[in-house]
Order: C-alpha cells, then structure tokens, then sequence
C-alpha cells in the first residue's frame, strides 16, 4: 500500500510483456522474444534501483518493442465485425441447443388443454377478420387464415397407409417448418399450409368428401382448405437434467420415436426422426391399468397432480370427461396392429432391472380420447428419452405462457 504509483505501474507493465510472449509466442519471431525480454530485464532493474527517470525510459523502450513486434494488422470493418459477432452468436445458440436447451413445437392435440397442438377450425374468408387484426393474431395468438383453391383438376393418388387411405403426408420444409403435401396420379403435388391433421379441421375434410363421390378427381375450382390455423405451442425442452436425476412420474417430458416399432407400423416414414412430447405415467418397475377414468400404479391410483387432473377431467380437463380410457379399435387405423392397454383387465409393467438405456417408461397424452401413446405402442426406452418440458415460449395469449406443469 505503500509502493509509489509509478513502481506498480512499472511492475504491471513487466507483467504484461510477459503475458504477451506467452500468448503470441507462435507469431513472434526468436530475435523480437530476446529484445522484449531484454527490455523487461531492464526495466525491472530500474524498478529496483529506485530512480524514476529509469524506469520511465525502461518503460518507454518496453512499450516500443512490444507494439512493433508484430506486423501491422488492418482493423475489422463493421461488416466483418458484425459476421464475427453473428458467427459467435450461432455457435453458442446451436451449442445450447445441442446440450441444454432445445425449442420444439406441439405438433398435435394430444396433450390438450395443457398445451395446444397445431389445430385447424373452417372459417370461410367472409368472415375473416381485418388485415391488421390478423396480424395481431397472428404475432400474439400464433393464428394464420389460410385458404387453397384448386387450379386444375387433379385425381388424389391412393396410399393405403395414409389418412383415408390417400397420399396425404407430412414433410419438413427448410428443416423447420412442417408442412402437409397431397399427392396427385397426375399432377405435381401440392403443398398445404398446415399439416395434413390441421388441414383437415379446416375444410379439407370436405374437399375429400367431393374426391370420394367423383372417384378421387378434385376438380378445378374446389376449395381445399378454408379456415384458421392456430400454431402449436413453442417450448423449451431440458436436456440437461436427466444426465443428473432421475424422471419423475407426473412431469411432461419429449422423447424420440427410434426404435419404437408400434409408432412406425401406425406412422409410417413419418415417424422417422421424430419426437413426441407426453406425460411421462410411469416410470421403471412400474406396473400400469387402466380401470377409467383412473390410471392404476402398482394397483394404486396414481396422485401425481398432472395425472389427477387429467383423472378428475374438471374445468378445461373437461375434454376428457371420463378421465384416461382405455386403446379403442381405432388406434391400429383398421390394421391389425398390438395394443398394450386396450382391455381393463390388461396391464402395462416397465422393465427396470436392465442394462443402461434399456429400462422403461411410459407415455400418454392428456388429451387420452385424442393421443396415440403406450396405449398402443409400449413403452419408451430410456435411450429415447430427451428430457422434460421446461417452459412454453410462445404464442403468449393462449394461458399457456410459463413453466410446464
């Protein structure tokens, strides 16, 4: 505390000669290392000789050598400096994505009414709102009005997999949007502006039932879709607790559908590098049933609070009156396919004594009348586990904005 300023400064300044060796060493050249460490050598001797005038020209000489010791480098330009910044900005936004945080959006209705999937409702464009009103909609509630008219007559090709046995498919446009395509015998396809589910709750319904009377022609004119789509809830999915705890039953969680053949043999390519969000009922060593509206855990009704609500089916839970129910025929679309709870006396038991990545968990959906989950396919996998629902992002007006219960 007592060391004159003009000494700290001059250690300081040997400090840092000797940092920039250490950091530049691969760019200096040996006889610009041996001068600046000469003069570092100098100028700590001055220090301790105690005579200022020394030092200041140590110092003087210390600095001159350092700064001349690399070549001249032109400063960036703004644009260089602002690609550097977004090239920073992009490698930390994909690092969090890849190991902590990760933006998924509901693709379907099957975990209403606590999160809202991509739905379509028909509105004919008469009694469409504003322009400006739409974009307030669209900004805040996630709403697109969407209308397709057919420009030709087109026949819709067959694909006994597909909705109503029709090519009608889901593909990935730009790796971010997901976008419906119905397939045409004679025609280019056509892209829709929503899934195919959503398309269908805005009037395609009704465009097939016109196909179905005339063969499966369409023809020029016909109105494909008319009506609103409103977005799927964006949330942000965990994907760093489960490296440090354990799932817990009750919670909402996202897997991926790798390996889970049930899925496949009902989704078709579709399901192919997909992921599905769920309530996560049951966990490794769990035993389920269904005795509806209640879902059995080892015997015992499960009192877990996003269970129970679903169970109780009070307020917005109303959706499913009698609580969680039990596969219906119609899960295997007419196919012979298994089903796992599909009968009271069924039961569901998840493997727990297994190696790493294969114990078991289970999934359903909220919406239980609405959701193809371990009803009908099985159970999960612990490899295909992501992590859990965190935190609903957006749209904001839809009651669902904050952290996932």
């Amino acid at each position: 505390m007592f060391t004159p300023k003009w000494k700290e400064e001059a250690k300081h300044l040997a400090k840092g000669a000797r940092k920039f060796v250490h950091y530049k060493r691969d760019l200096l050249k040996p006889d610009r290392i041996a001068e600046i460490e000469s003069r570092r050598s100098d100028l700590i001797a001055a220090v301790k000789s105690g005579d200022r005038a020394k030092v200041d020209e140590a110092s003087k000489q210390l600095r001159a050598v350092c700064e001349n010791a690399l070549p001249y480098e032109k400063p960036l330009g703004w644009f260089e400096e602002n690609v550097e910044v977004m090239f920073v900005a992009i490698v930390i936004a994909l690092g969090l994505r890849a190991y902590y945080l990760q933006p998924f959006r509901i693709p379907t209705g099957s975990m209403q009414p606590t999160l809202n999937g991509i739905i379509g409702k028909p509105l004919p464009e008469a009694e469409w709102p504003s322009f400006p009103q739409r974009m307030i909609e669209l900004v805040l509630r996630g709403r697109s009005y969407v209308k397709v008219v057919n420009d030709r007559d087109r026949h819709i090709a067959p694909n006994p997999k597909g909705p109503m046995g029709l090519d009608l498919r889901d593909v990935q446009k730009f790796h971010f949007f997901s976008r419906g395509e119905m397939h045409f015998t004679d025609s280019p396809p056509l892209t829709l502006p929503a899934p195919v589910n959503p398309c269908l709750g805005a009037g395609m319904i009704n465009a097939l039932g016109i196909g179905s009377r005339n063969n499966w022609l369409l023809p020029k004119g016909t109105v494909i879709c008319e009506g609103t789509v409103d977005t799927g809830d964006l949330v942000l999915v965990d994907k760093f607790s489960y490296h440090f705890r354990k799932p817990n039953r009750g919670e909402v969680f996202v897997f991926d559908t790798l390996g889970i053949r049930g899925i496949h043999d009902r989704s078709g390519d579709q399901a192919a590098g997909s992921h599905y969000i769920k309530r996560l009922c049951g966990v490794p060593g769990d035993t389920l049933s269904i005795q509806s509206p209640d879902l059995l855990v080892d015997g015992r009704i499960a009192q877990e609070p996003g269970i129970q609500r679903v169970i109780r089916g009070q307020g917005e839970y109303h959706i499913n009156p009698n609580g969680y129910g039990l596969a219906s025929p119609e899960g295997g679309r007419g196919r012979s396919l298994s089903q796992f709870l599909a009968r009271p006396q069924d039961t569901l038991t998840l493997k727990k004594e297994a190696r790493q990545g294969m114990r078991e968990y289970a999934a359903l959906g909220d919406n239980t009348g609405n959701s193809l989950d371990s009803r009908y396919w099985g159970p999960v996998k612990e490899f295909n586990l992501v992590g859990p629902a965190l935190f609903s992002l957006w749209p904001i007006t839809t009651g669902h904005w904050g952290f996932i219960r």
